[in-house]
């Protein structure tokens, strides 16, 4: 034990307070923790530019540019620039002006006006037709990245919610009268139009979700079923499926016969080859199944009958594509990869750009179709149309359910149908 101590006693320490040098040391440690801390300056805290970007004086010059009684340009740069005609972006920008808060006109605090709801317009139609940045708008039309992107959104929401059902309607039964009609001038009665898919580039997607968005080794989509008339008008839209689903896969999520299954569907008698048929159909691809309410082409046809109903189906066909091509042409936001993070704000760009597409159509349908509408009219002022009856047969419980799947999915009145669009159009085209 003695020893034990005596080591202990041996290397312990003993402070001495009489170490000047121990106190000297301490002492210039904490004089160069002094001057260190004195010499430091504190940052200055960065505070955000204020531009003065005289926003009066953009709304004068887009004025006088286009909307006054004596425009710089003329209506046909209007026409290339907005993608419209005046008239319709004037009723379009009245009416959210009417109905949005956002685009009523308004004063800031210090009593200036704000933004002109044709300026806020404009910046969202521009952002859409020409696919730029949010900052692009500014030199011309005086407004800020952040503005012209709130601006877009707000535009978007209010065309959907404003012009969304009008736009994005059901056939009414005047419009299965014009479809039908249009329909057996080209050889297929009974069709109301055809169907395909479209993939849109999702460059910002979530790097969680790119292996449920992207196929091989592609980048992440989403894709687009829409059916498309022959006046590209677009009756049916359905967004949201990821790029690695095909077009069976889209079609089988898709609402397109919900309104038959459920029973909500007119039914529309017309005839083909003698034979009567109560089901209107679309032209489609060769993924698309033998269903009676698709009618496909023909692969590699020999006989004279089939290589015409080929050709016919097959130029029918890309009502739809050109469609795709037009609205991708209109809007190049669409065309271009998208930029945004939420799968939500691009559902509402997709949604306002198919109704703006259908606006634009309705506006200008009289100028670029190949048929005359005046033949859609009698000599006695009726309309020359296949007889169309609106009672409804199905079901809507539960048996129903299943016999509307039933008819929908049926592969021998398929076949039936093609047999008879083929001798159709042979006695209609075959000796031209």
């Amino acid at each position: 034990m003695a020893s034990s101590s005596n080591n202990f006693n041996k290397f312990h320490y003993h402070y001495d307070p009489n170490n000047d040098s121990m106190n000297q040391f301490f002492q210039e440690q904490y004089n160069n923790q002094f001057e260190a801390a004195e010499e430091q300056i504190p940052e200055e805290k960065t505070t955000r530019t204020h531009i003065d970007r005289q926003r009066e004086e953009g709304h004068e010059r887009l004025w006088n540019d286009y909307f006054s009684d004596n425009p710089t340009y003329t209506t046909k740069q209007f026409r290339r620039r907005f993608r419209m005609n005046k008239s319709l972006f004037l009723r379009i920008v009245n009416r959210l002006s009417e109905e949005v808060p956002y685009f009523k006109p308004k004063k800031d605090a210090t009593f200036r006006n704000g933004f002109s709801p044709i300026q806020q317009c404009t910046a969202a139609i521009r952002l859409l037709a020409y696919g730029l940045g949010a900052d692009s708008v500014d030199e011309y039309l005086r407004m800020s990245e952040s503005t012209s992107r709130k601006c877009l959104e707000h535009f978007v929401v209010g065309i959907v919610d404003l012009f969304g059902a009008e736009y994005l309607r059901r056939p009414t039964q005047a419009d299965l009268q014009r479809l039908l009609f249009y329909g057996e001038l080209r050889g297929f009665p009974g069709m109301v139009g055809s169907i395909d898919c479209m993939h849109w580039k999702w460059k910002n997607c979530p790097t969680a979700w790119k292996g449920m968005y992207s196929r091989g080794t592609s980048k992440p989509t989403i894709v687009l079923e829409a059916v498309a008339s022959q006046d590209l008008w677009i009756w049916h839209a359905f967004f949201g499926a990821p790029g690695t689903c095909n077009d069976l896969n889209v079609l089988d999520q898709s609402p397109v016969f919900n309104d038959i299954i459920y029973g909500r569907a007119p039914e529309v008698t017309y005839y083909v080859n003698g034979n009567e048929y109560n089901l209107a159909y679309y032209l489609t691809d060769g993924i698309y199944p033998e269903w009676a309410t698709f009618v496909k082409s023909i692969p590699q046809p020999q006989h004279p009958k089939h290589r015409l109903f080929a050709e016919k189906q097959e130029g029918a066909r890309k009502d739809v594509e050109r469609a795709f091509g037009v609205l991708q042409s209109r809007f190049a936001m669409i065309k271009n990869p998208s930029l945004l993070w939420s799968k939500g704000k691009i559902a509402y760009i997709m949604r306002a750009c198919l109704i703006l597409h259908n606006m634009i159509v309705e506006d200008e349908r009289d100028s670029y179709t190949l048929y005359d509408a005046h033949e859609f009219q009698q000599e006695d002022g009726t309309r020359n149309i296949p007889d169309l009856s609106f009672s409804v047969n199905m079901s809507t419980n539960l048996e129903g359910l299943g016999d509307g799947h039933t008819i929908v999915r049926d592969r021998q009145a398929h076949q039936k149908l093609k047999e008879d669009l083929i001798e159709h159009i042979w006695n209609k085209f075959g000796n031209m």
